[in-house]
């Protein structure tokens, strides 16, 4: 069985309520037990922090026993540094997904830390975007 885990960044506890015409009115909870039903056969765990520190910890604590790391660090992908020196130190696979297309908003956005270590990238297809992440590792 493969093990996942979802590692969420800022301001993802609020899917649902934040820029429904960005993100959608499915709350992350919701969402997450729709893939669970979907990918039975897959161990799919789930970490939010809007900590920039808790993110790096969970990544390292994750990085060498999980099959896959799905990383939506939102805000700190165009600002940490640490976060991508974090998934470069790691041996588990991370593939950077984002819900929206991030290169159609504003240009500070365009800039990823952690693209350049990142097994992949998805984004720009809403929640799907973390279902493609969790296909990629199958």
């Amino acid at each position: 069985m493969k093990k996942l885990i979802i590692i969420n960044g800022p301001n993802l506890n609020l899917l649902g309520k934040r820029e429904p015409n960005i993100y959608g009115s499915l709350s992350f909870t919701e969402f997450l037990e729709e893939v669970k039903g979907k990918y039975k056969d897959v161990e799919i765990d789930y970490f939010q922090s809007n900590i920039e520190g808790e993110l790096i910890d969970k990544l390292q604590e994750t990085g060498f026993t999980y099959d896959g790391i799905i990383l939506n660090a939102a805000a700190y992908t165009h600002t940490s540094i640490g976060i991508g020196d974090a998934v470069k130190a790691i041996e588990t696979p991370v593939i950077e997904v984002h819900i929206s297309n991030t290169f159609s908003r504003e240009e500070f956005r365009h800039q990823s830390f952690i693209s350049p270590n990142a097994r992949g990238v998805i984004l720009g297809f809403g929640l799907q975007s973390y279902e493609l992440a969790i296909q990629s590792f199958l």
